[in-house]
C-alpha cells in the first residue's frame, strides 16, 4: 500500500507533463519561428526549411538603422517606466483608501471608477483625441502619458484594493495606537506586505503599455516621439514585407518584456513567502 502511494506523485507529475508539454510547444512555436526568421535570408522565408541552412545577422543591423531603433526603443522605455510608476502611485494610494479607510460615498465612488473599465478603449479614441486637442496636449508624449495613466489606474486600483483587503485591520489599528500617521502606516507597514500585488500591477502594466499601439499611433504625429511598436509596424509593406528585418525588430522589442517578467515573477514569489512568514 505504501509503495502504491509512493508512486502516485510520480504518476501524477508524469501525466501532467505529458498533457502540458504539447501546449508549451504550441505556445513557444511562434517565438521560435520569429527568432529563426530573423536569422535567415530573405529568399528562404517561406520556401526553406524551418531551421535555416545559413544563419545571418544582417536583419538586426537593418532593423537597428532603418527605423532609428535606439531612439524609439528609448521612447518606449521611458514612457512605459513613467506610466508604471504613475499607475502604481495612484493605484496603491486609492486602493488602500477604498480598502481600509472610511469616508463618505466610498462604495459609490468605487463603483463609478469600476464602470470606466466597461468602456472599450477603441470607443473612447475620438473623445480622448478631442479632449487632448482642447488641452493643448495633442502630439505630445505628456498627453500620451495622461491617457495611459488615467486609463490604467482604475484596473490597477481594483487589483490593489483586493490585496489590501486581505491584510488584517488589527495590524493597522496597532500601528495607529503606536502613533503612526496614515502615510507612515501605508509606507512602512502596508506596502511591504503587498509586494505580490505590486509585482502583479507592474507586470500587467508594463506588458500593456509596452505593447500598446492604437492610442500612441493616434495621439502622436511626430515620428520622433513615437514608441517602438507603431514604428515596427512601418516595416510591413503594402505589397511586400522584409520579414527578417521585421522579426529582428520584434525579437529585440521582446527582450525588455522577458527581463521584466522574469524579475517581477521572482519578486512575486518572494513577496508571497514574505507575507506568509510575517502573518
Amino acid at each position: 500500500m505504501s509503495v502504491t502511494n509512493a508512486h502516485k506523485p510520480w504518476v501524477g507529475k508524469s501525466f501532467a507533463t505529458f498533457v502540458l508539454l504539447p501546449f508549451c510547444v504550441l505556445m513557444a512555436f511562434p517565438f521560435v519561428w520569429m527568432l529563426l526568421t530573423s536569422l535567415r535570408e530573405q529568399n528562404t522565408i517561406f520556401n526553406g526549411p524551418i531551421i535555416p541552412r545559413k544563419f545571418t545577422g544582417t536583419a538586426y543591423k537593418e532593423a537597428w538603422t532603418s527605423i532609428e531603433f535606439p531612439l524609439h526603443f528609448w521612447n518606449s522605455v521611458w514612457i512605459t517606466s513613467v506610466t508604471v510608476i504613475g499607475v502604481l502611485v495612484f493605484a496603491t494610494l486609492s486602493g488602500y483608501a477604498f480598502a481600509k479607510l472610511d469616508f463618505p460615498f466610498r462604495n459609490t465612488l468605487f463603483v463609478l471608477l469600476l464602470t470606466t473599465l466597461m468602456m472599450p478603449s477603441t470607443a473612447l479614441i475620438i473623445p480622448l483625441y478631442l479632449e487632448l486637442k482642447s488641452l493643448g496636449l495633442l502630439d505630445s508624449q505628456a498627453g500620451l502619458l495622461v491617457l495611459y495613466i488615467s486609463g490604467s489606474a482604475p484596473f490597477a486600483m481594483f487589483l490593489m484594493r483586493a490585496f489590501f483587503q486581505t491584510l488584517p485591520d488589527e495590524l493597522i489599528e496597532a500601528a495607529r495606537v503606536d502613533g503612526g500617521s496614515e502615510l507612515t502606516i501605508f509606507r512602512r507597514v502596508i506596502l511591504p506586505l503587498t509586494r505580490p500585488g505590486i509585482a502583479t500591477v507592474v507586470i500587467f502594466q508594463f506588458l500593456s503599455t509596452w505593447n500598446e499601439f492604437l492610442i500612441a499611433n493616434t495621439v502622436l504625429r511626430n515620428t520622433e516621439s513615437l514608441p517602438l511598436q507603431p514604428v515596427l509596424f512601418t516595416l510591413m509593406g503594402q505589397y511586400s514585407t522584409n520579414w527578417p528585418a521585421l522579426t529582428a525588430g520584434l525579437t529585440l522589442s521582446v527582450v525588455p518584456v522577458v527581463i521584466v517578467y522574469v524579475r517581477m515573477q521572482r519578486q512575486f514569489v518572494a513577496g508571497m513567502m514574505l507575507g506568509a512568514v510575517k502573518n
